[in-house]
């Protein structure tokens, strides 16, 4: 028996939500396997990905629930929320509806789930003139309702994509390891 079988390690599931379209399932994809797909797939209900992390020593295992934006899954999301340890809310910098539903997806999962830490995540960086974002209109959000943070991502180059996963992780880590 190898030394790290007797540590028992963490399991986390991290749910991942937002509207349709907005790269859930491209973040995710990014961060756990280093991808971008191009082409559009929408995701039937949920789908989770697996992936093993190493913080401080310690083995996290980590489930991402990828869960469908579409209004067409409504009725089995909180199924899909039980056991979410944290969340990424997801938004799309090309979508200013996607932003607007922010404080439905929030309900949503802390009516399932209570307060868990939430990260927000405004997708799509790549596609937009950064400079040309109102970031004050997000910071007050992130503050209003009580956010961890808030990162601008893109799935297909990769910024903020590494730093935004590691915050949620890195405060699950810290919130659970002295339990």
């Amino acid at each position: 028996m190898s030394k790290n079988d007797d540590k028992k390690g963490f399991v986390f599931k991290i749910t991942v939500i937002g509207d349709g379209a907005v790269g859930k399932t491209s973040l995710i994809k990014k961060y756990t396997q280093g991808s971008f797909q191009k082409d559009y797939i929408k995701t039937l209900g949920a789908q989770f990905s697996k992936y093993d992390e190493e913080i401080d020593g310690e083995n996290c295992k980590l489930f991402f629930w990828d869960i469908a934006g579409q209004d067409e899954w409504n009725f089995m999301r909180p199924t899909f929320y039980k056991g979410s340890k944290a969340a990424i809310i997801v938004f799309s910098h090309t979508d200013d509806e996607s932003f607007e539903h922010i404080p439905n997806w929030h309900k949503d999962i802390k009516k399932y789930c209570g307060d868990i830490p939430i990260v927000l995540f405004g997708n799509k960086l790549d596609l937009v003139d950064e400079d040309e974002l109102n970031d004050k209109k997000v910071e007050e959000l992130v503050e209003e309702r009580g956010f961890l943070n808030y990162y601008k991502t893109s799935a297909k180059t990769g910024t903020g994509v590494y730093k935004g996963f590691q915050a949620i992780i890195k405060e699950l880590y810290t919130k659970y390891k002295n339990e």
